[in-house]
């Protein structure tokens, strides 16, 4: 199956590029700084409380389903099944500094998500390639191919990439994710936030969900409440790879229950 999907960044567009074979087998909310105003503005106007059924609605139109696919089912949960580790290659040590405390950030919010770094590309299998803008298509290029490059391209025009290879129970087996490193510090975090993420699963954008940085007219710059209700569902271990709808939804009223008072808790939200 090929899919792709295109994230959320309504000043320059980008996309999520899943290609699944069947036969393939800490730290603080790191932008609560007020050097980066615009990610400090949106974290004073972010809303936080959200009903059950608001949640649920945005964990099925991002886990379930992906924008555009050429062939296969999109209609089963995609994770990865273990550790996820990290690997970022390419020049640029701020980024990589930015980058280190992105995966770290995702690690302390999402309770049962074991990421971290690796501390090489063979031990990983999350690859983070950083390149400048005017190295994108030919790594675009180098990563998928020439013909699924021009279909990419065609189709999206994207600034940043994501993808993942899945087994045919639907366990995520590889991640690859480009990151431009030059287009500012605020484009950077909302890129690398929103493409790691969605290599981890939740690969479809929505337009009718507003709190979510998975919606092509949001963008965020940081790891929001409303997305990590997503992958807390997500990754909580009822919750397998290869899982319905139906058999999500028969489960989701427990797996809230306990979301809720993690996200509480890692947020110190108020009850």
């Amino acid at each position: 199956m090929i899919a792709i999907g295109r994230s959320s960044h309504p000043h320059l567009r980008s996309a999520v590029f899943l290609a699944a074979l069947a036969f393939d087998q800490t730290c603080s909310q790191l932008a609560a700084s007020a050097e980066i105003p615009a990610i400090a503005s949106r974290q004073l106007v972010e809303k936080k409380t959200f009903t059950d059924v608001e949640i649920a609605e945005g964990f099925f139109k991002t886990a379930f389903g992906a924008e555009y696919h050429l062939a296969g089912r999109v209609d089963r949960i995609r994770k990865y099944d273990g550790p996820v580790r990290v690997f970022v290659d390419g020049n640029g040590g701020e980024r990589k500094a930015q980058l280190a405390k992105v995966v770290a950030d995702i690690g302390e919010r999402v309770q049962h998500l074991d990421i971290a770094l690796a501390e090489n590309s063979e031990s990983a299998n999350v690859l983070v390639k950083l390149v400048r803008d005017r190295d994108l298509n030919p790594t675009i290029t180098a990563f998928f191919g020439s013909a699924k490059a021009r279909e990419i391209r065609g189709s999206l025009d994207p600034q940043c990439l994501s993808g993942f290879r899945k087994n045919d129970r639907y366990e995520i087996q590889h991640s690859d994710v480009i990151l431009t490193i030059d287009n500012g510090d605020f484009t950077f975090l909302d890129c690398a936030y929103e493409e790691l993420l969605q290599s981890l699963g939740p690969i479809n954008d929505t337009a009718t969900v507003p709190w979510t940085m998975f919606n092509d007219n949001v963008s965020m710059g940081y790891f929001d409440v409303y997305d990590q209700y997503i992958l807390n569902v997500l990754y909580d271990p009822r919750i397998k790879p290869g899982m319905t709808i139906t058999e999500v939804k028969s489960l989701l009223p427990d797996v809230l229950a306990d979301v809720r008072a993690w996200v509480r808790k890692i947020n110190r939200l108020s009850e």
